[in-house]
């Protein structure tokens, strides 16, 4: 995913949320957008798609930014329909079904033709505008010999140290969990067990567990496979690496929705169109470090084509993830809190 801010907007997206109308000072219409802190930090995505919507919109384009993909879905429900959101920009398939649960999002009429994403996708509701795969991300100077396999961090009893996420608000932390079902199954619960003496800490979110990995914590992180190429692009770094696990490795596909309630109805659906315009996704490989939904050409920098891919890509479908989340999740607070 994304190299996201490592400090944390929970007061500030409180602040946003009250703040939140529909009409700006100007009497623009403003749409207002709930989505994660880091896509909305300075070195996001965020401030150029806004400047590049507004251009064209006469609108006013409000972000409001919460720890990480998985509270969006804890908000939503706690909000309901009083929801001041228009659009929400940051779940993953791992939640979409259980937010159409909610009967809080409309279909989105988006024209999904120059989509090139690995898999089909037609869902009416939801649009994809970036991709990529969890990883665990190591530092190579202090880490020069790192596990090959999943097998072996979890099973090694010389493993290094760990940093990952909670699986209840972060959807890192709920692909990791996702991603030991997929390929431990019902043995899962064995494999937390294995797991768990090399966790450091459980961090909320990706920023703040990232924040750790770079300042020396320790010398793994869950986190992308192509986290790298931001060291590489903007640090001309290439101290930091992704293993990829000849058992596979967890796909993420991140996605946006429109509100069903929205005020803005019209902007929520030309903000949809907008993130997969090719305008929009040149912004996402050097902001938010992820693959972009449609094909960029030469605008894909080389350090993302040079990167390594999994031989073997896992994802469970949406509704898999949503019948299964809550079991799996007490599995996980079962095995590591032990």
């Amino acid at each position: 995913m994304r190299l996201r801010t490592f400090l944390t907007t929970t007061v500030l997206a409180s602040a946003c949320v009250a703040a939140a109308t529909t009409a700006s000072a100007e009497g623009k219409p403003v749409l207002t957008v709930y989505t994660y802190n880091s896509f909305t930090s300075e070195w996001g995505p965020g401030p150029a798609l806004e400047k590049a919507f507004e251009a064209n919109c006469a609108c006013d384009l409000n972000w409001v930014a919460l720890e990480d993909g998985a509270a969006l879905l804890s908000r939503l429900k706690l909000e309901g329909k009083n929801t001041k959101a228009d659009v929400v920009l940051g779940l993953d398939t791992n939640l979409t079904a259980e937010t159409k649960a909610t009967g809080l999002i409309a279909p989105h009429g988006a024209d999904l033709s120059a989509l090139a994403l690995p898999i089909a996708w037609n869902d009416v509701d939801f649009v994809p505008y970036d991709w990529g795969y969890f990883a665990f991300v190591y530092d190579s100077e202090k880490l020069p010999n790192p596990p090959q396999s999943l097998a072996e961090l979890i099973d090694g009893k010389d493993a290094p140290k760990i940093l990952i996420q909670d699986p209840r608000t972060s959807t890192p932390g709920l692909g990791l969990v996702m991603w030991l079902r997929e390929v431990y199954g019902d043995k899962a619960k064995d494999a937390w067990a294995g797991l768990k003496p090399k966790i450091l800490t459980v961090t909320k979110g990706w920023s703040e567990a990232y924040g750790l990995f770079t300042q020396g914590e320790a010398p793994l992180v869950l986190s992308y496979t192509t986290s790298p190429s931001y060291h590489q692009i903007v640090e001309n770094s290439e101290r930091y690496k992704a293993l990829v696990f000849p058992e596979g490795n967890y796909m993420q596909i991140e996605v946006a929705a429109r509100i069903e309630g929205s005020a803005q109805p019209d902007l929520a659906r030309s903000f949809l169109q907008f993130l997969i315009s090719a305008e929009a996704q040149k912004v996402i490989p050097t902001t938010n470090y992820m693959y972009p939904v449609r094909d960029i050409g030469a605008d894909l920098p080389v350090q993302f084509t040079a990167l390594p891919k999994p031989t073997k890509s896992l994802l469970l479908s949406s509704e898999d993830a949503a019948a299964n989340r809550d079991a799996w999740i007490k599995e996980w607070i079962e095995s590591v809190s032990q």
